[in-house]
């Protein structure tokens, strides 16, 4: 059998740009107006039981944006734009509400990290261990930030494989509803 060329996107060029641009903008603001709300946010220690409460129902916060936008996803125009800002709302949601909870743990039990923690250095002591480069300037002492980094650890972990993954499927299921195929926007040629 040939391999069969497939067809091109026929959008103008203009609106699938726009459209790109829209959608990078909206991540962007989006990541930036939750940076906005972590600094903003009075953040002060309510007691270990109220800040795992926070972290739990947070986590769950998570979870729902996430499957809201997934949905979205599906019924987008533009699944792969709508794909990018899920990921971005959810990442950013994801390192910010852990970033608060070391900065609270921190201020609730002074000495749980090597050293005392600003929000920039919650959030700071986040982005190493999300992106395991872990440069050991800031350490978990306490058995509860160990814990709880392990905790991050995983979910990065879990965000990382399996929400792309189940991204990947509502962006085929959204070409797939519009009737295009899902390398539609990236031409190539299938081996079958």
């Amino acid at each position: 059998m040939d391999d069969p060329v497939e067809q091109p996107d026929r959008r103008p060029p203009g609106r699938r740009r726009r459209a790109a641009v829209s959608a990078l903008v909206r991540a962007a603001l989006v990541a930036a107006g939750l940076v906005t709300v972590y600094y903003v946010l009075p953040l002060d220690g309510r007691g270990t039981t109220a800040d795992s409460v926070l972290l739990a129902c947070g986590l769950l916060l998570v979870v729902v944006v996430f499957w809201w936008q997934v949905q979205a996803i599906v019924t987008s125009p533009h699944p792969r734009l709508k794909a990018v800002e899920t990921l971005a709302t959810t990442l950013a949601l994801f390192l910010l509400l852990f970033a608060g909870a070391y900065f609270l743990l921190e201020h609730t039990t002074p000495g749980s990290f090597s050293e005392p923690l600003t929000k920039t250095d919650s959030l700071y002591f986040t982005l190493t261990t999300f992106t395991t480069v872990g440069y050991g300037d800031i350490t978990a002492r306490s058995q509860t930030g160990r814990v709880l980094a392990m905790i991050q650890m995983v979910g990065g972990l879990m965000l990382v494989g399996v929400a792309a993954r189940i991204l990947a499927g509502a962006v085929q299921a959204g070409l797939r509803r519009q009737g295009r195929e899902p390398s539609d926007d990236f031409p190539t040629r299938r081996k079958d």
